[in-house]
């Protein structure tokens, strides 16, 4: 059986400073924030850690009381918070985790408990360029074993691959996928790099979509997705700060013809956006009427009220920070210093739990 580690965590307000989009170290640059008041507050609470010595995990899913914790090598961390073990793939196409790349995203299906079926995403080497595609894996004894493919030939590269599912309330399946490096690529309706896709169960394109595969478009790095109700938020990378969340619709955001508060004709301007001084988020959840979103430069766990656009900081001093996953009581996150971008602590990479 595994040790639970109880550490003391420090919250405290206000929007972290970074600098370069992506998920480049800050450097010092002014932070021009809206108008919106950051609260501030110190308080000593516990946090427990759940699970230690991962290695550079990338996305936190959890069926009952047992864990599913992406790994971008390509393993899956399974357990609960006393007993866990790293999964093995057997896939058709090996796992390239390179620069930004490698196992990301992953969600269970609705009839998991039935089906055992999961659905990643993942980055591969195709005649030597590196492409990411969604498919279908089966838990069997103690590996994944893929079952199917649903979406290939998604643009990859070092940076800038996207990665996060999410199920639709109408039973689709969300994917996000980033500009593989090129911007003009969110702007091509006939690219699937730069855009949020949706996709059926089955790989096929979803009904009302506005071209084939693509949902919206105009994305230079969408790393976060979450439903509130009908209505879906994504986080996104900017260039040089002006990192955005949206509320996503079948629209254009704009990558890269505009960013941060710039407008144009039929493009859209971000919900929220950070300023000159990029926090780079990644995984979002939502309770109770507040957005929670892990940021990797930014290295904390910020919350922003939907309603008012109020943030505030819920963690830091952890390092990078890559998913958030919450439950009726507590406010589960992964750190990611292992990514090599971080600088990691002697039981780095952790899944940790503080109560909401």
């Amino acid at each position: 059986m595994k040790k639970r580690w109880i550490i003391p965590l420090l919250l405290a307000g206000g929007l972290a400073g970074c600098s370069q989009s992506s998920e480049e170290p800050p450097t010092d640059t002014k932070n021009e924030q809206s108008s919106n008041d950051e609260a501030k507050q110190n308080a000593s609470v516990q946090s427990e850690v759940l699970f230690k010595e991962l290695q550079a995990p990338w996305n936190i899913i959890r069926e009952e009381e047992t864990f599913y914790i992406t790994e971008r090598e390509g393993k899956i961390v399974k357990g609960t918070e006393d007993d866990y073990e790293r999964m093995p793939l057997r896939l058709k196409e090996a796992v390239l985790a390179e620069g930004e790349g490698g196992l990301l995203g992953m969600v269970l299906d609705p009839e998991f408990k039935d089906n055992q079926t999961a659905y990643i995403y993942h980055t591969y080497a195709k005649e030597g360029q590196a492409t990411n595609r969604v498919i279908a894996v089966k838990e069997e004894g103690d590996e994944w074993v893929e079952e199917r493919v649903l979406l290939d030939d998604i643009p990859g590269a070092t940076i800038h691959n996207g990665g996060r599912l999410e199920w639709g309330p109408e039973g689709a399946l969300y994917v996000t996928a980033g500009d593989a490096a090129n911007p003009e690529n969110a702007q091509d309706i006939d690219s699937l790099a730069g855009k949020i896709l949706r996709i059926t169960p089955e790989g096929k394109p979803f009904s009302g979509n506005q071209k084939g595969y693509v949902y919206s478009m105009g994305h230079r790095n969408p790393q976060g997705l979450v439903f509130v109700d009908d209505q879906l938020y994504a986080s996104e990378h900017g260039q040089s700060g002006h990192d955005e969340i949206n509320r996503i619709e079948q629209k254009n955001y704009g990558w890269p013809t505009i960013e941060g508060k710039e407008q144009a004709e039929g493009l859209v301007t971000p919900w929220y956006e950070v300023g000159e001084q990029s926090v780079a988020p990644s995984g979002i959840a939502e309770a109770d009427g507040t957005l929670y979103f892990a940021t990797l430069v930014g290295q904390r766990l910020q919350a922003i009220d939907l309603k008012t656009k109020q943030v505030k900081t819920i963690v830091e001093n952890e390092g990078r920070i890559r998913d958030v996953w919450i439950d009726g009581t507590s406010i589960y996150y992964i750190t990611n210093n292992t990514d090599g971008r971080g600088n990691p602590s002697a039981n780095d990479d952790r899944l940790i739990r503080i109560e909401r």
